[in-house]
């Protein structure tokens, strides 16, 4: 008994209910027709697109999703299709898959585990089934058990499916992109599907979505144990295998794997992903940054440019007066090597215009940080003026290091409606810096790489002028922030008291901050914003 099973690794937008209808209608048509087929998959909630959040509060919603569900059952002939979608049932939803045969809806299933942590909240949309039937149903003599998602990282739901005779089990996924994330899946899938002796063909999700970035590198395990090379990462593609149901083993047909499987590789194309598909879902067709001749705005040019190419990113040169001749040297350079058009607009008339009108009630006062962030912040102005004007999406380029610690100007370096940057630390800047050179022609000169960062807000500075040296502040905040570890756990790692006070309490004033911070894509264990929440009214000093 051969089974024959394609994969629709693709993106399906969220919202877009009437669109992923017809598409997924059209991709059943083709399963069937151009790859023989005998059961095509799509991903988790693929007619809503994933996560719909608020979304499935509106009933009409609801019953757009209910009416493309029964739409595209209406394609599903000569062909098994399992769809993933919300199910309204009452008063309560439910995060369902459904198998389609012959024209209609022939089993429907309900995700039993409902993960609720990290950038999770469907225990806030979805209820769990009361009676947690499972669901296995025949296909080409061959019974296939169906789970969603969290389900298999839970041992009963597969145990049940297996016990009700599934001999092979598909797992549609929405499952977020995170850093080493796949070394642990693959091992949960190894030990499920050897301790059940059952195939698992696991499915994912592939595309950008606000702060999320899905990452496909859907896989393959045998009934032995054995986990197939994951499919390409960040790819959308068919993947198609034949299970050899006597075996317990797949054979891949169609199956692009990754040539790059390194931590570097993977960021960066979750990074160029994120921005790629937040502009296209958002109508953006153009991007617009300042470059200052540092790291993190020549990081955020390259990813713009693989993103969107040379002739869609617009690069801005704000020099003031504390700006090196270096520092605009170097900008010249990396737009020159990429092709991307560079404007110049110095920023000292409206400074200058600031200072004049300030000059009465500042009288008397040592210029400080006020006069430092008005700099940032007739950038920050500049630069969406020209977004408004000439249409697109302003960049901004600061990095998780910074956002952690407050050292961004609100309304200044931090204005822009996409933050690339956003869950990348400064170290992990220079080794995406480094890693991005040795990927075809070098595009961030070695100047920009070797020089000490600096704000260039007054004469001579350098960030570690306020703030510890970036491997140790990055090592203090991936155990607070990524690891929730306390002041006393991180002392005791060996790392000085008084600079672990300093840092906490920077992170502890700047969530306010963070909180009007534009959106970026989580690459890391604990990103900023849906994941990470915080109160800004904090007294809690641990």
């Amino acid at each position: 008994m051969t089974l024959r099973i394609a994969l629709a690794q693709f993106d399906f937008p969220v919202g877009a209910v009437h669109a992923n209808a017809e598409r997924i209608a059209a991709m059943i048509a083709e399963a069937r027709d151009e790859y023989g087929a005998h059961l095509v998959v799509f991903p988790e909630l693929a007619i809503s697109g994933y996560p719909p959040e608020d979304l499935l509060l509106r009933p009409s919603f609801l019953a757009d999703c209910e009416a493309a569900i029964r739409q595209v059952a209406e394609a599903a002939r000569g062909i098994v299709a399992v769809v993933g979608w919300p199910e309204s049932a009452g008063a309560v939803v439910y995060n369902a898959a459904s198998v389609l045969r012959d024209g209609a809806l022939a089993h429907t299933y309900r995700k039993r585990e409902l993960p609720n942590y990290a950038v999770f909240d469907e225990r806030r949309y979805f209820a769990r089934d009361p009676d947690g039937e499972t669901c296995v149903f025949e296909v080409a003599g061959v019974p296939v058990g169906l789970l969603i998602c969290e389900d298999v990282w839970f041992p009963e739901p597969l145990a049940d499916t297996v016990a009700a005779g599934a001999r092979v089990v598909v797992v549609p996924n929405a499952s977020p992109f995170e850093q080493d994330k796949h070394v642990q899946r693959d091992c949960l899938l190894e030990e499920r599907a050897r301790e059940h002796g059952v195939g698992i063909a696991y499915l994912n999700l592939v595309g950008g979505q606000d702060a999320l970035v899905f990452d496909g590198a859907s896989v393959l395990a045998d009934g032995d144990g054995r986990v197939h090379p994951a499919a390409s990462a960040f790819v959308e593609q068919w993947l198609v295998a034949d299970y050899d149901a006597q075996a317990r083993r797949f054979l891949p047909l169609q199956w692009q794997e990754d040539g790059d499987e390194s931590r570097e590789a993977l960021t960066w194309r979750a990074l160029v992903r994120g921005l790629q598909d937040y502009c296209r879902k958002n109508g953006f067709d153009r991007v617009w940054l300042g470059l200052s001749g540092g790291i993190d705005s020549a990081l955020v040019l390259a990813i713009a440019v693989d993103a969107l190419g040379a002739d869609r990113v617009t690069a801005v040169r704000l020099p003031s007066r504390y700006t090196a001749d270096l520092s605009n040297d170097l900008a010249a350079e990396q737009c020159a090597e990429q092709g991307v058009r560079l404007l110049t607009i110095p920023i000292e008339a409206p400074f200058q215009g600031f200072l004049d009108a300030l000059a009465e009630p500042f009288a008397g006062r040592d210029p400080d940080v006020a006069e430092e962030n008005l700099q940032s912040r007739c950038r920050g102005a500049l630069l969406m003026a020209l977004a408004n004007k000439f249409g697109g999406l302003l960049l901004t380029t600061g990095n998780k290091s910074e956002y952690a610690v407050g050292y961004a100007t609100i309304y200044g370096d931090m204005c822009g409606g996409y933050a690339p940057l956003k869950d990348v630390y400064k170290t992990e800047v220079y080794r995406l810096a480094r890693w991005r050179n040795t990927v075809g022609d070098p595009v961030i000169p070695m100047g920009v790489i070797e020089r000490p960062p600096s704000a260039e807000l007054r004469p001579n500075q350098t960030d570690q002028d306020s703030l510890p040296p970036y491997d140790v502040l990055d090592a203090i905040l991936l155990r607070h922030v990524d690891q929730e570890q306390s002041r006393e756990e991180i002392v005791a790692a060996g790392f000085d008291a008084a600079t672990v006070d300093k840092v906490l309490r920077l992170v502890r004033i700047g969530e306010w901050k963070r909180h009007q911070a534009a959106p970026g894509p989580k690459v890391s264990r604990r990103a900023f914003g849906r994941e990470r929440r915080y109160p800004i009214s904090n007294g809690y000093r641990g």
